[in-house]
């Protein structure tokens, strides 16, 4: 059974563009996508809405594997999950598609290297990353920028003393509450 081709694309951050992972799919008869971190399944809507969408016979294109799964076991899941509903997956930039009824053993061999290579990079780059912060802040050169002005905190310590809740405050400046309250004890307020 011929199905339609669906293509998947995520970026971490809603600045980010996703203009080069939608050429790498190319023509689908539906793009889902997601514009968030892909720490959590339960945040990426359009992973949730592709899932529910997808019919036996399809074609999931994705650019990359990376894209698909944060870590090995995440994105085993996620192709195991698809493939059970009878559709096949194709990772563009690694050349490989995988499916119940077909997928070679080079293909399912392949999946499982390049997917445990994707997440060693991936804890690499955030061990030097912690390596670089954590030497910038012994050479007293590491600060981090506020999230939210002076103006920021005041206007949110205004709201607050109306009795506004600081969870609603937090989301007003798009921020978290632990954001909020780090930015007024960082000038000094006693208001939390």
């Amino acid at each position: 059974m011929v199905g339609q081709t669906v293509g998947y694309v995520r970026v971490s951050s809603a600045e980010q563009n996703l203009d080069r992972q939608l050429e790498a799919v190319g023509e689908c008869d539906r793009i889902f996508q997601d514009k968030i971190s892909g720490s959590s399944r339960a945040k990426r809507t359009g992973l949730a809405e592709l899932m529910a969408y997808v019919r036996e016979g399809d074609l999931v294109k994705v650019a990359s594997m990376d894209r698909l799964g944060r870590d090995t076991r995440d994105l085993y899941a996620i192709v195991d999950e698809l493939t059970d509903k009878g559709c096949a997956v194709q990772f563009v930039s690694e050349r490989i598609t995988v499916d119940k009824s077909g997928t070679s053993p080079v293909d399912g061999l392949m999946l499982g290297i390049l997917a445990a290579f994707a997440e060693f990079e991936r804890r690499r780059i955030k061990e030097r990353q912690a390596e670089g912060i954590a030497l910038a802040k012994a050479r007293g050169k590491y600060v981090q920028v506020p999230k939210l002005s002076d103006t920021d905190v005041e206007q949110a310590r205004v709201m607050i003393e109306m009795g506004i809740p600081k969870a609603e405050v937090a989301r007003a400046f798009g921020v978290s509450r632990q954001t909020l309250y780090t930015s007024i004890a960082r000038r000094g307020s006693t208001h939390q």
